[in-house]
């Protein structure tokens, strides 16, 4: 039976046990043989892109260091033009109001955006109001109201589609006329001759809502990096640091974080290493993602970004994880984790072994110590995907480990009794679980009919497995007291959630000695 290890043990009692080391190493290697699986599967960008998510649920990051994490690798020339980039077209795509009056401030420079280019000319100001009103939009607004307050010096400059022009009267009182104007021989004459058009009032007031962005986004992106980086425009950095102030963190990680070259997002995760260093406050932390925000301030510990891609795999990607070594490209590499996962398991047959396997992890860097406690879990979460398959192995590892259960009807109101007998309304706890959905990833697989490991089992595909698994148990899903009988659990997502489960309670058994640590170096 698969031991979690989960009550807190005298560490007294395990320190000469000599099966630390060698539990030690074989980890060493299982870390090495999923990092193999992970390149030999073609997955090296796809757990970036998991470390990317794991780190925009940091919620502990206040909005100033966010908004200080950003700026500073924004003002690193020149690195910071790409990652200004993808900036700037959130910026546009979200809050173009932000952008619009940088704009407005500096209309004078649309003359030349406008200049020979009659596909923008017309998308600009041809929208008058074909309703027989005057509720013109964008520039038609700007150049009716322009035209009239001017119309001693511009008018002449209208050009009309018919055999003759309109007066002003005229207009005034039919601005429904404006429809036939020749829109473009009326811009070329405002681009010669009225330079004043473009500095006005009315045509600033056109632009102020950023809605002059949508015309070519690619245009004012370059012309937005110019003012940031070649005027340093103290108005621009204002509106991106305030951008970046009201944004939400996860927000920004997901639009900017994967569009970043290997190098710019190393220098994210140092300067995220160096404000989490001097700011945070080590202390035992109840949240999912407190061990990424340990990890990334010991960030200069890491020899490559490879290592964190791992750590981060291993402890909030195992069902993923699985998928990728069950993938047909990693057929060596997934007999080898087997083999060592068997290994590693006789290593650690009671309590007391595993007590000197903490004992001798803590004596590791901060770094060492969460690798080996997220491979360690993830070899639960593949004992448990292999080895429960019923409904019986389920409820006996549950007993085993001390964990409470009850059976859970998925659609049902549900109840339990506490321990000092009261009953509690579950149902609002229990109604977030009916939100999980399953996440498939589907692969071409060749050639698997007739495909046998070495040790001539069938070669079966993870989702499979977590089917049959489904099969076995019936349907079955249970309230545990790991998460205070809150979600309903079934046999398809129980590996990974006790799996975690157990990374959360090792780590607080060497929390003291890890920040004490953290708080001396």
């Amino acid at each position: 039976m698969i031991q979690l290890f989960l009550e807190q043990a005298d560490s007294t009692g395990g320190r000469d046990d000599e099966s630390a080391h060698p539990v030690i190493s074989l980890l060493n290697q299982l870390g090495e043989t999923i990092w193999k699986a992970i390149v030999a599967a073609g997955c090296r960008s796809e757990s970036r892109l998991w470390l990317c998510n794991t780190i925009s649920r940091l919620s502990t990051l206040p909005r100033r260091g966010q908004r200080d994490i950003f700026v500073s690798l924004l003002r690193s020339e020149p690195r910071g033009r790409t990652i200004g980039s993808l900036l700037l077209q959130m910026m546009f795509d979200e809050r173009p109001d932000m952008t619009g009056p940088v704009i407005a401030r500096r209309s004078h420079l649309l003359e030349q955006f406008f200049k020979g280019n009659p596909g923008r000319v017309h998308e600009w100001f041809s929208s008058f109001d074909s309703s027989g009103g005057s509720d013109h939009k964008k520039g038609a607004k700007a150049l009716s109201q322009f035209a009239f307050v001017n119309r001693d010096i511009c008018w002449e400059e209208l050009q009309w589609k018919g055999k003759h022009g309109q007066s002003p009267a005229m207009v005034a009182t039919k601005p429904h006329y404006f429809l036939d104007l020749d829109i473009q021989r009326t811009m070329e004459n405002f681009i010669e001759y009225l330079p004043e058009f473009w500095s006005s009032t009315e045509f600033a007031e056109s632009l102020r809502d950023g809605e002059i962005l949508s015309v070519d986004s690619v245009y004012f992106l370059e012309l937005f990096i110019d003012f940031m980086y070649q005027e340093n425009a103290r108005d621009v950095w204002e509106v991106v640091s305030d951008f970046l102030l009201e944004e939400p963190f996860s927000a920004l990680c997901q639009r900017l974080l994967i569009g970043l070259e290997e190098s710019d997002f190393s220098i994210f995760l140092k300067l995220f290493g160096d404000y989490m260093r001097t700011t945070m406050n080590y202390k035992e932390s109840d949240t999912s993602s407190h061990w990424m925000e340990i990890v990334l301030s010991k960030y200069k510990d890491y020899a490559s970004i490879d290592q964190l891609l791992l750590l981060n795999a291993v402890i909030s990607q195992g069902r993923q994880l699985l998928r990728v070594i069950y993938d047909e490209e990693c057929r060596g590499e997934k007999k080898k984790i087997r083999d060592i996962i068997l290994e590693i398991s006789k290593y650690l047959k009671d309590a007391k072994s595993f007590v000197s396997f903490l004992e001798e992890s803590k004596r590791k860097k901060t770094v060492e110590v969460m690798k080996l406690i997220g491979l360690q879990s993830w070899v639960v979460h593949y004992r448990l995907s292999e080895e429960c398959l019923d409904t019986d192995s389920w409820e006996s590892l549950f007993i085993t480990n001390g964990i409470k259960f009850r059976k859970s009807g998925k659609y049902s109101i549900l109840q339990y009794e506490s321990e000092d007998d009261s009953v509690t309304d579950l149902d609002g706890k229990a109604s977030n679980v009916f939100r999980r959905r399953k996440k498939n990833r589907k692969r071409k697989k060749r050639g698997r009919s007739n495909e046998y490991n070495d040790d001539g089992d069938d070669l079966l595909d993870f989702d499979m497995i977590n089917e049959g698994q489904g099969l076995q148990t019936g349907g079955a899903s249970w309230l545990l007291s790991t998460d205070g009988f809150s979600s309903s659990w079934t046999a398809v997502d129980l590996p990974e959630h006790l799996a975690n489960h157990c990374f959360n309670a090792w780590i607080k058994q060497i929390t003291l000695q890890l920040t004490a640590r953290a708080n001396t170096r």
